[in-house]
């Protein structure tokens, strides 16, 4: 029988990622209280880590910075597709009218 896929929002992993760092708590003795895979555990550790040194990361992201960061990101990315659209509508009409 399967397990159902568990989800923890950013602030879970944060707290864990926090505790492991600030009580010097191993990831495995973390895991084992909380009744976690080492494997996510991990992959939060290195998210964080990349977050804080500035770059992307990997999955989605913990800080609500980062989390700030992508939205913009991808709002950013559409209005450009938006912009380039109206561009290339405009060229076509114009061409029309001559």
């Amino acid at each position: 029988m399967k397990q159902k896929r568990r989800a923890f929002d950013a602030s879970f992993k944060l707290q864990v990622v926090q505790m492991i760092w600030d009580q010097g708590l191993s990831v495995g003795q973390v895991c084992r209280d909380m009744g976690l895979g080492e494997t996510a555990v991990r992959r939060w550790l290195a998210q964080l880590d990349a977050e804080q040194s500035g770059q992307a990361g990997i999955g989605k992201p913990l800080t609500a910075e980062q989390q700030r960061i992508r939205q913009l990101e991808a709002e950013n990315r559409q209005l450009r597709q938006d912009n380039d659209l109206l561009k290339k509508a405009s060229a076509f009409f114009a061409r029309e009218l001559k």
